[in-house]
C-alpha cells in the first residue's frame, strides 16, 4: 500500500503502519502515533493532538523543535555546503572541534554520525593505543572492562561491551577480549584490572541500565588503575553529555578527567553527528588510514552543531537545566512519599529515572501517561525514563508531576482494596 494520499501528502497512520510492514526491516516496536510536526517541547500528530515530549527523540531534541538557531543553521548551510568528504577541508570541522574541545577539556575530535560509531572509534583507539605502548616496550594487552547493565550501543564493537546478553547472543560470536564488572563496586574492579587492560569502559550515568550515576569512588579507583598502566579511561558520555546533566559532560561532576569521551545526541539538535574525543597522548596511536568515515564531519551537520553549542551557551541552559532537573528531582521525590510503588527516583539534571515496583506498574504508568498525551519511555525494564528538551518549563514539570500523581493514586487505590471473586473474576471492593 502505498503510504501517500492522491493529494500527495501523507498517509493515514493505518495506511503507513501498513507500508511499514510490508517494507521496512521489523526491528521497531512502534507506539501506534503519527507525528507530523512539532514546536518547542511538544509534538504534534496527524489529528492535530499536541504530545508533551519528555523524551525528546531519546535525549537527542536538547532544544526542542523548530528552534530558530537549529532551523536558521539548516536554512544557511544548505545554500552552501552539505558535503564534501574528508579528503579536503572545510570550515566546520575546525571551527566545531574549538568548542568540543573547550567544553571536555580534551584535545582532539573524531567526527563521525552516531554514538555507536564514536563509541567504536574509543574502543579501536584503545586497542591501537595499547599496541604503541608495547612498541615502546611496555607490558600491556588488549583486554577491555565494561560494566554490568552497560549499553554503548549495536555495532559489533560496541555490542561486545553492551552488557545484556539478549542483544549480544543473536550475533556471536562478537569482539573477544571484554570483561563485566558489576557496575559501582570497586573491589570487584581491582580484582579484574591488570596489565591485560588496555581501557576500563564506563558509562557516567547508565541509561538504558535504569539510570544509575557512577559512584565517585568508583570513578576514581578506574582513573587511578587506569594511570597505573597506561590503560585508558573511556567515559560513554552519548546520553548523559551535551549539557544533559547540567554541565557540558556528566563527568565534569566528579573532577576526573577521562583519557577518551564520546558525544553524540543532542550534540547537533536532531541532525546525525557522533564525536569521538580524546588526549594529546591517546590520539598519537591512530594514523592516516586506521580509521575513517564518510559522513563524519560533514558541512550540515557542523554547521548546526555550531549552533546548538552557541544557543545553549548564550542563553545559559546548563544553568537552566540544572535548577530545573532538581526541581523535578524534588517533584518526584515528593511524589515518591505519597506512593510506596514507587522505589526510587535517580538522575542528575534533566537525565532522570523513576524506577516503579513491577515491570507490569512501568508498563501500565507508561501508556497511561501516554494516553494523558504526555510522552516518555521505560528503560530496564521498570524504569521511567524522563529525557526532555533542555527548554522544559516549571509549568511542563508541574503538569508531568500531576498527571502521574493521577495515575499512582488511582494504581494505589485498586491495588489496596480488598478483592472478592465472582464467577472466576476479581472483583474490587
Amino acid at each position: 500500500m502505498n503510504p501517500q494520499t492522491d493529494s500527495g501528502k501523507p498517509g493515514s497512520l493505518k495506511e503507513i503502519q501498513a507500508a511499514e510492514a510490508k517494507l521496512l526491516v521489523q526491528t521497531y516496536e512502534r507506539n501506534p502515533l503519527l507525528f507530523v510536526s512539532g514546536q518547542g517541547v511538544r509534538l504534534r500528530d496527524e489529528q492535530g493532538n499536541e504530545y508533551l515530549d519528555l523524551l525528546s527523540g531519546i535525549g537527542v531534541c536538547a532544544l526542542g523543535y523548530q528552534h530558530p538557531a537549529i532551523t536558521g543553521a539548516l536554512q544557511q548551510q544548505s545554500h552552501g555546503l552539505l558535503h564534501t568528504s574528508n579528503l579536503f577541508y572545510h570550515r566546520g570541522t575546525s571551527e566545531l572541534a574549538l568548542r568540543l574541545t573547550e567544553i571536555t577539556g580534551l584535545d582532539r575530535v573524531f567526527f563521525c554520525n552516531t554514538g555507536t560509531e564514536a563509541w567504536e572509534a574509543a574502543l579501536k583507539l584503545a586497542r591501537a593505543h595499547a599496541l604503541r605502548l608495547r612498541s615502546q616496550g611496555r607490558k600491556i594487552g588488549t583486554g577491555i572492562l565494561a560494566m554490568e547493565d552497560s549499553f554503548h550501543g549495536r555495532t559489533m564493537g560496541s555490542l561486545a561491551t553492551t552488557h545484556k546478553l539478549k542483544y549480544r547472543e543473536p550475533f556471536e560470536p562478537v569482539m573477544p577480549g571484554v570483561s563485566f564488572v558489576p557496575f559501582n563496586d570497586v573491589e570487584a574492579l581491582r580484582a579484574a584490572f591488570s596489565s591485560d587492560v588496555c581501557a576500563i569502559a564506563i558509562e557516567v550515568i547508565q541509561g538504558e541500565g535504569g539510570i544509575h550515576p557512577v559512584s565517585p569512588l568508583f570513578l576514581a579507583a578506574a582513573r587511578e588503575l587506569c594511570d597505573s598502566t597506561g590503560a585508558l579511561l573511556l567515559l560513554d558520555e552519548i546520553q548523559s553529555g551535551m549539557g544533559r546533566t547540567g554541565r557540558w559532560c556528566a563527568y565534569q561532576h566528579y573532577g576526573i578527567q577521562p583519557d577518551v569521551t564520546t558525544l553524540a545526541k543532542p550534540l547537533a539538535g536532531g541532525v546525525p553527528i557522533g564525536a569521538m574525543l580524546c588526549s594529546e597522548e591517546a590520539s598519537r596511536a591512530l594514523a592516516p588510514g586506521m580509521h575513517g568515515t564518510t559522513f563524519g564531519g560533514n558541512p550540515l551537520a557542523c554547521a548546526v552543531a555550531i549552533a546548538v553549542i552557541d544557543e545553549i551557551k548564550q542563553s545559559r541552559l546548563l544553568d537552566h537545566v540544572a535548577s530545573l532537573g532538581g526541581y523535578f528531582l524534588g517533584r518526584l521525590r515528593e511524589l515518591q512519599t505519597r506512593f510506596p510503588c514507587i522505589r526510587e527516583v535517580r538522575g542528575m539534571g534533566l537525565m532522570i529515572g523513576v524506577e516503579l515496583e513491577s515491570e507490569s506498574l512501568a508498563r501500565q504508568t507508561l501508556q497511561d501517561m501516554m494516553e494523558h498525551r504526555i510522552i516518555l519511555n521505560r528503560t530496564h525494564e521498570t524504569v521511567l525514563r524522563f529525557l526532555p528538551p533542555y527548554i522544559l518549563s516549571r509549568g511542563d514539570v508541574d503538569h508531568t508531576i500531576d498527571a502521574l500523581s493521577e495515575l499512582l493514586a488511582t494504581h494505589s487505590r485498586f491495588s489496596t482494596q480488598p478483592t472478592a471473586v465472582v464467577d472466576g473474576e476479581k472483583i474490587h471492593g
